[in-house]
């Protein structure tokens, strides 16, 4: 069941997503990653960032809520060791590189660092960091900060551009829009919602992910399709076969899957087995 996206051919439409499996090696010896679409690596920051303090994860009836922080071992050690790693050791699933920071310039040194990786098939721009120089404002939440974010990313990019944008933007094909006139590629929808409970996580509150995102991601999924018509891999809240065909059905290519790796590591797996099995 091979698909074509933005310009590259996918064994399968089944991804893993970014910050559930490392940067592959991580569950290399339960996860035969190489038999799935491809890979999201965790976020890539120009920094090493520790993350969050303790708990970051914390189960509800819904799924699950998360705080790492963007916990990653920074740009150089990603550049030195771990891409390199994924290049050796994948041959036929695709590697797309999740890029965060506080500033436009850490996006686009990140970027730039990078793009000349032929590994990488394309890079998925976190939108749903806070931007500090908007006083912590989420750089997808405002159209003018997503502009930026993009456009100065584009110049430096010899890879296609996916923005991942948040479920709960007012009106996320709008900010689609933003991303496509401004030269993104694509879209990946959705990133977490935001979420919290009393005493579970260590930062207070955190990302919302798993079955309770289904609907948000599939809704977004198909908004987008329709008013903007660009590509979209669909995120958040897949568990089975049935989940990924509602986002394929609303108008993704790809699908991501993120919690319910974490719940049980060879989901992934059987679930591109299930969708070429029809």
């Amino acid at each position: 069941m091979s698909v074509s996206f933005l310009g590259v051919e996918y064994q399968n439409p089944v991804l893993l997503a970014s910050g559930t499996a490392g940067f592959g090696h991580e569950i290399a010896g339960v996860v035969d990653v190489d038999a799935l679409g491809g890979i999201v690596t965790k976020a890539v920051t120009p920094e090493p960032r520790r993350g969050h303090p303790g708990p970051r994860v914390a189960e509800f009836r819904g799924g699950m809520l998360n705080a790492v922080g963007l916990a990653n071992p920074g740009l150089d050690q990603v550049a030195r060791q771990e891409l390199p790693w994924l290049a050796a050791n994948l041959r036929r699933a695709r590697v797309l590189v999740n890029v965060a920071g506080a500033t436009v310039d850490d996006y686009v040194h990140v970027v730039e660092r990078l793009t000349p990786l032929a590994a990488i098939a394309a890079f998925e721009i976190n939108a749903s960091c806070p931007n500090t120089a908007a006083g912590g404002l989420e750089f997808g939440a405002e159209p003018r900060a997503l502009a930026e974010l993009v456009t100065r990313c584009g110049r430096v990019a010899t890879k296609p551009l996916v923005v991942k944008l948040s479920p709960a933007l007012p009106d996320i094909a709008l900010m689609a829009c933003v991303a496509r006139d401004t030269g993104a590629a694509g879209v990946s929808l959705v990133n977490t919602m935001p979420g919290g409970l009393a005493g579970r996580l260590g930062n207070g509150f955190g990302g919302v992910s798993g079955p309770a995102l289904l609907p948000f991601g599939v809704l977004a999924t198909r908004r987008v399709a329709e008013r903007v018509g660009m590509p979209v891999i669909g995120v958040g809240g897949i568990r089975t076969a049935a989940d990924a065909r509602e986002y394929l059905a609303a108008g993704a290519t790809l699908v991501a899957i993120g919690t319910a790796a974490l719940a049980d590591p060879r989901a992934p797996v059987r679930i591109a087995r299930d969708l070429a099995h029809g």
